[in-house]
């Protein structure tokens, strides 16, 4: 199963009835730099995964665990959905979530650039 698909179905018992998932995409909540400059088992000690959920209601965000971003643990956040996430550039896109930087590879901007494109349209 894709990495997108796990979250997606992780996801599932966070939302209200009849909730549906316009994007979903992954962050941890420690630099890349810490596991550079530390060691990557500091690294793994420090790092939280977390989910985001984007749904026509909320932004979700729901904590993963320390070694996968695949499966929702459990509730952190809950954002309005009139909240932009974007735009994103560079390697990692920093997002502020109740006083917490999570960080968002590249790989997942255009999910980020979906999720305000559907903000834009409500």
């Amino acid at each position: 199963m894709a990495l997108r698909d796990s979250m997606r179905s992780s996801a599932a018992q966070y939302l209200r009835p009849g909730e549906t998932v316009q994007a979903v995409f992954g962050a941890q909540t420690a630099s890349q730099w810490l596991a550079a400059l530390t060691g990557f088992f500091v690294f793994l000690g420090l790092n939280r995964y977390r989910i985001f959920v984007v749904t026509p209601q909320r932004v979700l965000v729901l904590d993963a665990g320390k070694s996968s971003m695949k499966k929702a643990r459990g509730v952190v956040a809950e954002l309005p959905r009139s909240t932009r996430l974007g735009p994103a550039s560079g390697m990692w896109h920093v997002i502020a979530v109740d006083g917490e930087k999570l960080r968002v590879h590249r790989r997942f901007f255009k999910d980020i650039e979906i999720a305000d494109s559907e903000t834009a349209a409500v």
